[in-house]
């Protein structure tokens, strides 16, 4: 006689596997890139962050010390930088 039960657990097992293959890889997959997106994303606003505040420090060390001016010269061009930006994004929307 057969061992049946042993081809209904090879069976039953073969499906799950199948089914798992077809779901839970592919999510997984779909979830690493969704992190790692994510936290690249953020890793670029915080340096972009970080070099806007470079930037502005060095203009006002710039204008303070070298050039006639203060340090609202120093707001006046990285406002003017950034509205200017700005607007260059509104405008392509």
């Amino acid at each position: 006689m057969t061992d049946w039960t042993g081809q209904v657990a090879d069976a039953v097992d073969g499906a799950v596997q199948a089914v798992r293959e077809k779901t839970v890889v592919p999510a997984r997959r779909v979830v690493r890139m969704v992190v790692a997106g994510l936290a690249a994303a953020s890793l670029v606003v915080i340096a972009g962050l970080l070099a806007a505040l470079g930037l502005f420090r060095a203009l006002s060390i710039l204008f303070t010390e070298y050039l006639p001016g203060d340090v609202w010269t120093a707001y006046l061009v990285l406002g003017g930088i950034f509205t200017g930006g700005g607007l260059f994004c509104w405008s392509r929307s």
